[in-house]
Parts: C-alpha cells; sequence; structure tokens
C-alpha cells in the first residue's frame, strides 16, 4: 500500500509558521469571523494536513523515482507546493489551489474521496477539505457547531458564484461573482435594512450626547458603567458604593483619560463619577489602574469609609439580587478620536427605559438557562456573583436591542426572499435550507442564517460582562477565553453606532468574511450526529479534532450563543433547534459534575465513548488514506514520570483496540511567537496530529524483547531525521511517539515476559526511555570535557558541588580538573566546583574549544544579538557544527526532565534557529572572501 507524504515528511516549519500568522490580531476578515468557535484549528494546519494525507509520498514511486536522491528531489518538488498551499495570502489562489489539486488527483486515480469530521467544531477541516475539492461532511453534537458548518460549508455549496438579488444590484447582474461575493453584497444590503428597522423602533434608546465644549451633539460610542454594593460598613448609612477594577478609561501616551469619584451631597448615595483628563504621573496612573479594589483582587474599598468589601459580601449580595449600578463615563466619537464624558441624568435613566414587558418575558422564557459554574469551566465565572442565568448577563437596554434585532430577521427573509423571486436567478425550487432547497425561498433563508450570526456576534460584545480596553479605546467582547469571569466595569455598547461592536461594523466585517470562503465548488453537508452512533458513511477520509478528556464542556459555553440562534431560526431548522439548550448527556468530555462529582464515572464515560467513536471510524475509514486526528497534548497533563496523560492514553488505546495502527505524529506549533503564555516557556505545541491506518488483518503479536529491538532500530533512523529537519526539541518527545508507537500498534499485541499483553503507558514509558538512550548515546561523541560538563550538568546544573564529587565525575571522564579551569569551563574555588555561568564566558572562543562551551556562547549570543551575533561567532568555527545542534537537543532534554524551563528555552530557540544562523553564517563567509579576492 502506497505511503502518503504525511507518513513520511512535511515542511512543518512552514505549516507552523503559516498557522501562528493566522492566528495573529490583525489579519482582516476570516472564515472565522461568521461565528465564535472555542480552540479553532488554523485553516493551514488542516489544509496541509489533509493535503498530505492524500498525496503519495515519492518512496511509493520507485518506478517513476528509484533513488533516494530522486525522492528527495521529488518530495522537495511537493513540499514547495504545500508551503504555498498554507499561506494564508494564497487561501483562494487559483493556480496555487489547482496545483494542490492536481497533485490530489493525480495520487487518488481523478477519484478523489469524500472527507468526514464527526467533530466539525468550528468547521475548519470539512472547509479546507472543501477548498481542495472534496466534498465534505461536517457532523457535530452541538447545534451552534452545525449551524457554522452550515454557514461555511453547505450554504456556500449551494448559492456559489451567484449575482446578488437585492434591487441595488440589479444594474450589476451581467458581472461576474466570484465565490460568495453575489452573498455577501447582499447581507451587507439587507443588514443595512436591519438596522434602519431596528432604528426605528429602538433608535431612542441609543441617544447622541452633547459635548460642553462645542455644544454640538456626538454619537455614543460606549456608556461605561460600574457596578455598585450597600456598603458594608455601618457608618455608610446603607449607600450603594462602587466596585471599580479600573478608573483608567484611555492610556494614550500623550492624553490619559480617567474617572474619580467626587464627594457629593446632593448626588445618590453621597458620591458621583467625574471624568479627568490630561497629563498623570506614572505613579497616579497605577494608583488609577488599581480602580476600588483592595490589596486582595477581589476585594475591593468602600469609598465613603475606605473599608475593606470582601468578596464573600459581595457574593451573597449578588446572590440575594442586590447589586446594583450607576453611569461611570460616556465614550463618544469626535474629529479628533475618542471623547469622554460624565455621565449625565438623562442618559443613565434611558438605559432603563426600555419595553420591559419583553425583557421580563425574555428572562423568565427561553433566557433562563444556567450560565456555567466553576465545575464546567476553567477561569473565573460570573455565576458565582449572582449572574446565574443567560438573561442576567445583559442589561434591559442590552436585551431589547437583542430581542428587536431577532425579530426582525423574519422580515428580512421575507424581502430576501422576494427580491430573489424577482431577480428571476432561481426557478422552481419553493425547498426550505432544512430541506435541501436552493431555490428563492431557501436563499432568502441563507440571508437569515447570516444575519442570525452576525446577532450572535453582536451579543458577545452587548453583555454586562464584556470588556473596555484602555490600550486600544474600544470594547471587547465577552468570549477572549473559554469562561464568563465577572467584570465590575464594562462598556454597554451603542449598537445602532459606527464603532466595535455596533450591528453596522459587525455586519460588514461578516460580510468581508463571506468573501474569504473557498471559491471551489464541492459539496458540503453539516449535520447534527453522536459521533458514538453510525452515521452509515463508509470508504471515506477521516480527520478530526475530537474533545480532549477534560478540557472544556462547549456545550455548556455555547448555551450563550444557541438561545439567540435558537430565538432566530428554529422555524426553518425545527429538529436543530428542538431544544431549549444545547444537548449535554452524550457531550463526550470527563466532567465530573455531570457524574455528582465522580471523576472515576466521568473517566469511564470519556474512555468508553472515545472507543466507541474510533469503532466507529474504523467502519467509516478507506484502507487506501490514513486517518488524522489532532490532539491537544499539554505538557501539564504529564505523569509524574513525563509519560503521559489519562486522555493522551485513552485516545492512543481508542484508536490501537480499534484496529489502527498509528503510523506517525506531527507536532502543529499553532500559537503566535509574542503570547504571554509561549515567553520564556517551553509551551508545548498546541496540537499532535495522529497519522492512523487499518492495521493488516494478518497482524501478528510480538514479544517485549523484539519490540525493544524494533523501537531501537527505528526509532534511532527516524529521530537521526527529525533532528536533520531541525525540530524544535521541545516537539521532539511527541514525534517521537511517532515511529514508537507505530511499532507498538503495527502488532496485535505486544506480550511481556509473564506472557500479559503491555498496556500503552507501558509502550509510551520504553519510547521515553529509547529516546533519552539515543541522546544520551549521542553526548558519547562529545570531546572528553563537554561530556564531563554533561555529567556534571546533569547532577546539578550551574549550581556548586564539593570539589571532590565534582573530582570523581572528571576522573570518570579521563580528564584533570586543572584542564576544564583552564578552559573556562568550570570555576573551582573554596573546595566548591561549578560550571561557568554563560556570562562568565569570553565574547569567543578558539575553534578547538569544547563543544561545552560553545554552545553556552551561542545560547548567551542568540538571546543577546540574535541569529545575526550567532552567525559571526561561527564564521571561522571550524569544528563540528552538527555536534553543537546535538548537544543543544541533549540539554533541551534534562532541562526539560528537571523541569528547568528558562534553561530548556535557551536549547530550543538555538535548534529551531540553527539553519538560519548557518544560513548566515555562509553568506557572511562569502562576503568575507570577496572583500579579500577585491583587495588582492
Amino acid at each position: 500500500m502506497k505511503k502518503k507524504l504525511i507518513e513520511v515528511a512535511l515542511p512543518l516549519d512552514a505549516i507552523n509558521a503559516a498557522s501562528a500568522y493566522e492566528k495573529m490580531p490583525g489579519i482582516g476578515a476570516h472564515p472565522r469571523g461568521l461565528h465564535l468557535w472555542w480552540a479553532r484549528r488554523p485553516l493551514a494546519a488542516a489544509r496541509a494536513v489533509i493535503w498530505a494525507s492524500l498525496v503519495d509520498d515519492p518512496s511509493s514511486n520507485k518506478d517513476k523515482f528509484p533513488t533516494e536522491k530522486e525522492q528527495n528531489v521529488e518530495r522537495e518538488r511537493l513540499f514547495k507546493i504545500l508551503r504555498d498551499l498554507v499561506q494564508w495570502k494564497n487561501s483562494n489562489n487559483e493556480s496555487v489551489i489547482n496545483a494542490a489539486k492536481a497533485e490530489i488527483m493525480n495520487s487518488t486515480g481523478n477519484n478523489p474521496p469524500m472527507l468526514l469530521d464527526p467533530f466539525a467544531g468550528g468547521g475548519a477541516i470539512p472547509l479546507e477539505a472543501q477548498r481542495l475539492g472534496l466534498n465534505s461532511f461536517a457532523h457535530d453534537l452541538n447545534p451552534v457547531a452545525v449551524m457554522i458548518n452550515k454557514a461555511m460549508i453547505e450554504i456556500p455549496a449551494k448559492f456559489m458564484g451567484k449575482p446578488p438579488v437585492n434591487p441595488d444590484a440589479k444594474k450589476l447582474l451581467d458581472a461576474n461573482y466570484y465565490g460568495m461575493q453575489g452573498m455577501a453584497s447582499d447581507i451587507a444590503y439587507y443588514g443595512k435594512i436591519l438596522e434602519k428597522k431596528a432604528f426605528e423602533k429602538i433608535g431612542h434608546l441609543y441617544p447622541k450626547v452633547k459635548v460642553p465644549e462645542t455644544g454640538q451633539d456626538a454619537t455614543v460610542v460606549a456608556w461605561i458603567w460600574a457596578r455598585t454594593v450597600i456598603s458594608p460598613n455601618p457608618l455608610a448609612h446603607g449607600a450603594y458604593v462602587p466596585l471599580v477594577s479600573s478608573f483608567m478609561l484611555s492610556k494614550k501616551k500623550n492624553h490619559k483619560v480617567w474617572v474619580e469619584i467626587v464627594e457629593d451631597e446632593n448626588s445618590q448615595d453621597g458620591w458621583r463619577f467625574e471624568v479627568k483628563s490630561g497629563l498623570i504621573s506614572k505613579e497616579q496612573e497605577t494608583l488609577k489602574s488599581l480602580g476600588t479594589k483592595a490589596g486582595k483582587a477581589t476585594d475591593f474599598l468602600c469609598c465613603l469609609t475606605n473599608s475593606p468589601i470582601r468578596r464573600e459580601y459581595i457574593q451573597e449580595e449578588g446572590k440575594a439580587g442586590r447589586l446594583s449600578r450607576r453611569l461611570m463615563a460616556i465614550v463618544a466619537t469626535g474629529s479628533n478620536g475618542r471623547i469622554y464624558l460624565s455621565p449625565t441624568i438623562a442618559h443613565e435613566s434611558i438605559a432603563s427605559d426600555s419595553n420591559n414587558f419583553n425583557v421580563k418575558w425574555a428572562r423568565d422564557s427561553f433566557l433562563n438557562g444556567s450560565t456555567p459554574t466553576r465545575a464546567m469551566v476553567t477561569g473565573g465565572v460570573c455565576s458565582a456573583y449572582g449572574l446565574n442565568t443567560w438573561g442576567e448577563l445583559f442589561t434591559d437596554r442590552q436585551l431589547n436591542a437583542l430581542l428587536t434585532l431577532s425579530e426582525l430577521i423574519s422580515d428580512i427573509r421575507n424581502i430576501a426572499t422576494n427580491d430573489a423571486i424577482d431577480s428571476k436567478l432561481f426557478e422552481g425550487d419553493k425547498k426550505s435550507l432544512s430541506e435541501g432547497g436552493n431555490g428563492s425561498r431557501a436563499y432568502g433563508e441563507a440571508v437569515g442564517v447570516y444575519i442570525s450570526l452576525a446577532i450572535d456576534r453582536l451579543a458577545d460584545f452587548s453583555t454586562s460582562v464584556s470588556r473596555w480596553a484602555v490600550s486600544n479605546e474600544k470594547a471587547m467582547n465577552l468570549f477572549n477565553k473559554q469562561a464568563i469571569p465577572m467584570t465590575w466595569d464594562y462598556p454597554e455598547v451603542n449598537i445602532l453606532g459606527d464603532s466595535v461592536g455596533s450591528i453596522s461594523t459587525i455586519i460588514e466585517y461578516l460580510s468581508g468574511c463571506i468573501k474569504t470562503l473557498p471559491t471551489v465548488v464541492a459539496d458540503g453537508i453539516s449535520k447534527q450526529a453522536d459521533a458514538q452512533s453510525d452515521c452509515g458513511l463508509r470508504n471515506i477520509m477521516i480527520s478530526t479534532d475530537p474533545p480532549y478528556y477534560d478540557n472544556i464542556s462547549y456545550a455548556d459555553l455555547s448555551d450563550f450563543f444557541y438561545v439567540w440562534l435558537r430565538y432566530a431560526l428554529k422555524d426553518i431548522f425545527p429538529d436543530i433547534f428542538a431544544t431549549m439548550l444545547t444537548p449535554k448527556k452524550n457531550e463526550l468530555v470527563a466532567t465530573p459534575y455531570r457524574f455528582s462529582g465522580s471523576q472515576q464515572a466521568a473517566k469511564i464515560f470519556f474512555e468508553n465513548g472515545m472507543a466507541n467513536v474510533c469503532s466507529q471510524l474504523y467502519q467509516y475509514a478507506r484502507d487506501d488514506i490514513p486517518l488524522t486526528i489532532y490532539y491537544a497534548f499539554k505538557q501539564s497533563d504529564s505523569d509524574s514520570e513525563g509519560t503521559a496523560s489519562t486522555g493522551w492514553e485513552t485516545m492512543l488505546n481508542a484508536i490501537i483496540q480499534a484496529g489502527f495502527s498509528i503510523t506517525g505524529t506531527w507536532p502543529m506549533r499553532t500559537e503566535q511567537a509574542y503570547r504571554s503564555v509561549a515567553m520564556g516557556t517551553n509551551a508545548l505545541a498546541s496540537s499532535i496530529v495522529l497519522v492512523c491506518r487499518k492495521r493488516e488483518s494478518t497482524a501478528a503479536t510480538c514479544t517485549r524483547k523484539n519490540f525493544l529491538r524494533e523501537l531501537k532500530s527505528e526509532l534511532e533512523s527516524s529521530l537521526a531525521h527529525l533532528q536533520a529537519s531541525n525540530i524544535a526539541p521541545v516537539d521532539m518527545a511527541q514525534s517521537a511517539i511517532g515511529p514508537g508507537i507505530s511499532v507498538y500498534s503495527r502488532y496485535q499485541a505486544v506480550l511481556e515476559s509473564d506472557g500479559s499483553p503491555m498496556t500503552v503507558r507501558s509502550a509510551l514509558k520504553l519510547i521515553n526511555q529509547a529516546l533519552d538512550d539515543y541522546f544520551h548515546g549521542q553526548g558519547e561523541n562529545l570531546d572528553a570535557e563537554s561530556r564531563f560538563a554533561v555529567d556534571l550538568y546533569t547532577q546539578c546544573g550551574f549550581n556548586e558541588i564539593p570539589f571532590g564529587e565534582a573530582d570523581v565525575l572528571a576522573r570518570a571522564r579521563n580528564v584533570a580538573m586543572n584542564r576544564l579551569q583552564d578552559m573556562g569551563m568550570v570555576n573551582a574555588a573554596k573546595g566548591k566546583v561549578r560550571l561557568t555561568d554563560r556570562d562568565e564566558l569570553p565574547e569567543k572562543l578558539p575553534s578547538a574549544e569544547g563543544t561545552w562551551n560553545w554552545v553556552q556562547i551561542l545560547v548567551r549570543e542568540l538571546g543577546a544579538h540574535g541569529i545575526e551575533g550567532c552567525a559571526k561567532i561561527l564564521v571561522d568555527y571550524m569544528g563540528d557544527r552538527e555536534g553543537i545542534k546535538n548537544l543543544a537537543y541533549r540539554l533541551y532534554q534534562i532541562a526539560d526532565k528537571k523541569g528547568w524551563a528558562q534553561e530548556g528555552t535557551g536549547y530550543n530557540n538555538l535548534v529551531i534557529s540553527w539553519q538560519d544562523i548557518m544560513t548566515r553564517r555562509e553568506e557572511l563567509k562569502n562576503i568575507g572572501a570577496e572583500a579579500i579576492t577585491l583587495d588582492l
């Protein structure tokens, strides 16, 4: 059976770089902007994995590429296609996409498979399958995910290339519309109608504000509110006092804006907010940034008595419904940027002047579901402070706006449907979208779906737990992470304005995102389905990103969006929105709270469920195309021996027990390098991609002895290849699992010495030991002095040990202590010995100096002067350059096991920069040679 490219080699650096770029803020419209979903795979990674799983590796075509050299040349040609393919700028580049599709057709005999993702989630995998010309199936139990995938792959497949139907576009009907440009144009048009109709109904709730200095009216960007609580101090006489996390509103370099609390006997509760601006000292800015917080981040100070207000008291008041709020500031649009104004009674009172009957009805009916508790999500939860239903997350004005816009969707659908009929673009099909229709009625409903997604995005910005960003002066959405934490001061955006969070900017952004969807016409079907049940598909390709044990219960979080989608779309998709909240019973996560707090019951549920899923995948999968599974392995998931996590082990067990053999693992590093979590840490790749094949039915059993022999042989060659490709040391352990577990999983069973089957956990431990042995063996090729340094480093890092102990290590390596001192490798004084700190080493070393010292100097230089500095140091180095890189790998492994994160980062960065350092070194050598020639 032919091996696919993904089973042999990948240009991993290019894939990871493209994936990280795609996640950077500010790259503009993107398919992910259609609707928020948590932990989406980057499109670049999904695209690369799918393509490399379909394209034959040159080693499988030995009649065309008989030698290893010819295979490498051909592989590099394929890498060039893949490097172009993963670039975000090439997502809809016809020549790039067509070149990639041609290779797929060539490797599949012009018969590419259909693709299924049974855990479709945010839709990256089925979307990229469709981009590459594959008919794709997106299955998910969660209705929100189902709707996202309908908007990304199903609706576009029906209306790709269609002109817009709105009256303003009639004169352009003869124009050529590329991809989803027509639909995007219609969304922009009908979005304006929606905004106009909403203004007629609720425009009075969003008044302009008069600027005192000019007397002119300005459009409000947001009203900034602060929560208040009755002071627990009797001296405050029952007054409400503010709970403010920060008084700073803007941190512009030369124009700071902040809020102050001013005593006012005539004001409610004896105080009021007043906006100030101008220059402010760093000390004052730091003080203002604390708001009314006390020493503990969860406690506050009473502004009237300066006494503490404990978190427990605030929680009790919140659960009793006694938290209130006060308007803190008004932000408006000015000719030169933001204008910050003190609150007014008129603006404060109008915020509650809404249709109270509708608001009360919504809170008591479809918005009365429970918000997540601490047992459900990581991070803070607002439910601890009494905001324990979805309706309580919104102010009256926000609810009124969201209800009004949602109710107007049926009007927009009807208008779009009638315009579609008038356009004569659709003939004879009156079926709805849920019935598979693709005519005028379905088109109008599709417009309604996209508008509904826009309202969901609006809800994300329009809550009382959103945030105001003082650095860029705009409202931020609620879901910047997988939790709903409490917010004390929050922006209430003007949804009828023209700034971030308004319906007009959201519609405009959504329209742009629709244009970025694939332009390839391939079928797409999004369906609500439980991955544990047989979906009926057979002989297909599978790529999926399953749940990660106990990480996050997306069903609990996604109810926030579901309630609004259901309110707007339940008449179009009655089956998908049949339940009041998202289905949770069969969601495949190990969450103890669903099992009366029992971790064991949750573990069993997940293990059995994942085993069922993998058994289904075995039925669906083609024999000739590998199955790919993403797994978010985290170092914190490892056990005390650094071997495995429950989720990781469960995943591998389920795959192997279902009848698959694992033929490869690839670390996909998809996060931006500048993220705070990645700075100075050894953060693992965000995903490991497991490559799997159906195990041969004739697979035999194997003894432990034979397993170890094969493991050593195959792992050594694989690790040498990975090192040659400069794979990051931080990813090496997970990459090594591929060739290691491949040996284990190709057999029906590996038998221990007593005849019992070897467990996955035992196999992983042996693979880790083989990895250590490999790098330890490389260390034996070092000079004797460097071998001593590695031994000392392993024992105590750069700390001191008694001279006698160090001398024993030195004698074992047949080196003299005075020789080590002369080389500057160690410092010995007062009966103590330690390795010389990097900062104590000279700027440059003789070429004959020990490899240890070269590694330390290069780590130091890379941190101080980057690749250029390292290249300059190595220009005249004539020693074993690969030995330097290999030692850096070895030292990373030691630092990782010792938990020395900062140490490990230095060695990791040196390895991943090695190729660039060597390239720049050669450039500098050539420049030097040219200079000498010119002098002659």
